[in-house]
This record gives C-alpha cells, structure tokens and sequence, in this order.
C-alpha cells in the first residue's frame, strides 16, 4: 500500500496586528483580483478603443464586491440556512470562511448588468471580456480552501488507483482522502483559464465565450462533486446529486443555449450582410 500524505498544521493566518489579522484565504482572493486586473489592463489597452481604463476599473470594482456579497450570501443560503437562522451574524463573519462560486456568479452577473447599462454597452460584451479573467481566481480560491483545511473530498475507496490521497491535519479516520481542493484548483483555474484563453485566440461571435465560461466551469464542478465530500445538513451519502451539481447543471444548460445563440446569431447576421 502507498505511504499516503500526512498534512502538517498550516496556520490559516499569515500573521496578526492586534486585532487585525492577515489570512491566506484573503490573500488568494487579492491576489486572484490582482491577476484579473493586470491581464484585463492588457487586453482592453488592445481593444481598439472600446474600453477604457476608467471603464475597466469600475467594472472590475463592482465585480469584486459582487464576488465578496454574492459568494457569502450565496454560502449562507445555499449551504448554511440552518447556522444563519441560529445565529444571524454569521452572514456578516467572512473571515470564518464559506464563500459559494454559485452566489458569487450571480452577484458578479448583476455587478455586470449594472455596469453595461451606466457604461451603455451590451451585456455579452461586458462578460466576454470578463469570464477569461476568472479562472485563475477560482483557482487560487481552491488553494486558499486547502491551505484552511476545509472542503475535503471524501474517503478513497480505491487506495491503489489514488497514491495522492492525505491525510488532513486533524483528521481521525484511517482513509485517506481525496484532495478535491486540489483537482478544483487544476480543473476550474488552470484548465479552465488555457481553455477559454486559448478559445479568444480567435475572434469569436458575441457571448460564445461567456457560455464556454458556464459550460467549462459547470461540467468541471459537476464531476468533482462525485469525489468532493458530502455537504451535510443539504446531502446525504444516498442521493443521487449533490446541492452543487444541481447548482452547476443550470450553468451547463444556460451556456449551452448561449453558444448555440451567439453562433446561430452570427450566422444570421453574416446572411444578411451578404445579401
């Protein structure tokens, strides 16, 4: 049998001023914002004038906080409803963790409305420029959940077909687990973002590359959910799909429907041009 990985403690704070204390799950999220803001800075300064600076840090600003109050409102209400009745300020404690990719899709989705229309733009032209930024993010997210010791995948049955399987600092069971942190980091960060980055190679018909951002980000989800452990309170070991796969699945139809749009739209209008 395989010498599987024991994890050491690794403390969730970096270090701490009085009450201020700085924390590797944040520190991934700045630095996922950071990257969106350099590689976006790159690409509008090629964008023929289409976007400005000003405009790209105000769309920028705006999904940042809808990331931050989607993706906690989102976890509270998608995963923790129980905790938040009992006690209502945990919405409010991030520091905690618990951040849901779900509720941060739509609060950076409304951030987008809102933005398009004070910048009188189309939406699809808002998220296209938006949906290759975000992978690394999600990424690095995923590496701030395995630095936290949290968000675990559940028992290897298979140790043979599994040599990564750990240990988790603190974990009192005698199978490993699977590291689904980790595949979610490769699969929805550094896959994702070759995929999509390498899709906008091309010119592509408006909101293509936002339904590949759906479909991408919602097959990925719904596959690792398979290993990822159970959300207890929402899932039990028995059902046959997890609270996150049927939050992915409405990503995986919708992107489906906006690339078979945007491509048959532009077929369209490439007709009419013609005639």
């Amino acid at each position: 049998m395989t010498d599987f990985i024991h994890l050491p403690y690794i403390d969730p704070v970096i270090f701490s001023l009085g009450p201020i204390s700085l924390r590797w799950y944040g520190v991934m999220y700045l630095l996922g914002f950071a990257f969106a803001y350099w590689l976006g800075s790159k690409r509008i300064k090629k964008s023929n004038g289409l976007w400005t600076e000003e405009q790209f840090d105000s769309l920028l600003y705006n999904c940042f906080a809808g990331v931050i109050l989607g993706g906690r409102i989102g976890d509270v209400f998608f995963y923790n409803f129980d905790r938040f009745i009992t006690d209502p300020l945990y919405l409010f404690r991030i520091w905690e963790g618990g951040m849901s990719f779900h509720g941060g899709l739509l609060g950076v989705i409304v951030a987008m409305i809102w933005t398009s229309i004070r910048q009188k733009r189309s939406f699809w032209q808002t998220a296209d420029l938006v949906a290759p930024l975000v992978p690394v993010g999600l990424g690095l997210g995923r590496l701030g959940n395995f630095i936290n010791n949290e968000l675990w995948g559940r028992p290897v049955e298979n140790l043979d077909a599994v040599p990564w399987a750990m240990f988790p600092y603190g974990y009192h069971g005698s199978i490993p687990l699977h590291p689904s942190q980790l595949y979610e980091m490769l699969l929805e960060g550094a896959l994702l973002f070759v995929i999509l980055n390498v899709f906008i190679r091309k010119p592509r018909p408006l909101g293509a590359v936002s339904g590949l951002f759906l479909i991408g980000y919602g097959v990925f989800r719904f596959l690792v959910e398979y290993v990822r452990e159970i959300d207890h309170g929402v899932n039990t070991a028995e059902d046959l799909i997890t609270r996150g796969q049927m939050l992915s699945l409405p990503m995986i139809i919708g992107g489906i429907v906006i690339m078979l749009w945007a491509y048959s739209r532009a077929k369209s209008t490439k007709s009419a041009d013609k005639k």
